[in-house]
C-alpha cells in the first residue's frame, strides 16, 4: 500500500492520503464513481478532491476522532484493488 500517513500533531489527527492520476477527466470521474460505491457499501466515506485528471483521497475515521483505524486501511485496500 503506497498510501501516505499524514499526521497533524497540533490537532492530534491523522489520515491516509493518496493521489491518483488518469488520462483525462472522464477516467478520473469514473474512478470516483467506483470509489463512491465502495465507500457507501462500507459505510465509510473519504474526503477527496478532483481537478481534471487528478483525484486526491484522504481517509480517516471521523467517529474515532479523525485518526487512522483498521477501517481506513481496509477501505484503502479496496480502493487499490479497483486498479487505475
Amino acid at each position: 500500500m503506497d498510501w501516505k500517513e499524514v499526521k497533524d500533531v497540533d490537532k492530534g489527527e491523522a489520515y491516509l492520503k493518496k493521489e491518483f492520476k488518469f488520462k483525462d477527466f472522464i477516467s478520473a470521474w469514473a474512478f470516483m464513481n467506483k470509489v463512491a460505491l465502495l465507500a457507501e457499501k462500507a459505510g465509510h466515506h473519504p474526503d477527496w478532491s478532483n481537478s481534471y485528471n487528478k483525484v486526491i483521497i484522504m481517509i480517516s475515521s471521523h467517529d474515532a476522532g479523525n485518526i487512522i483505524t483498521e477501517k481506513d486501511r481496509n477501505l484503502a485496500d479496496l480502493i487499490d484493488k479497483l486498479g487505475h
